[in-house]
């Protein structure tokens, strides 16, 4: 089975709700049973769950204003 992901490990990332816009780096990947994928995102030194829907790979400036 291949499974094919939006981001890989090392990638560096934003959260869509960061006020802040923090560089977030794609630390781990897991795959549920149902095909749903989970990227483990590291910022300092804590690491957090989101989905890609929650990702984006530009800063979006017009939240840090």
């Amino acid at each position: 089975m291949k499974i094919e992901t939006k981001y890989n490990i090392g990638d560096i990332v934003f959260l869509m709700t960061d006020i802040e816009q923090l560089q977030r780096i794609v630390t781990g990947i897991l795959i549920r049973p149902n095909n749903a994928i989970i990227y483990h995102l590291t910022c300092g030194s804590t690491e957090t769950t989101h989905y890609d829907l929650e990702m984006v790979s530009e800063k979006n400036i017009m939240l840090c204003v």
